[in-house]
């Protein structure tokens, strides 16, 4: 199940609360400014800052 633009466009990063972006393979939210990965699971993007995994 895909995000749509609407919910995209309303969410933002618990952390810092900048703008986020789909990962290449849309299964993920990511936030360039903290450098962190907030998964989707069924379709829903889990959107809190202790199960975010850091990107390198």
């Amino acid at each position: 199940m895909a995000i749509s633009k609407e919910l995209l466009d309303i969410l933002a990063c618990p952390k810092c609360k900048g703008d986020i972006h789909l990962n290449e393979t849309q299964d993920g939210l990511i936030c360039d400014q903290c450098r962190l990965l907030y998964e989707i699971k069924d379709g829903i993007p889990i959107m809190l800052i202790d199960e975010a995994k850091h990107l390198r």
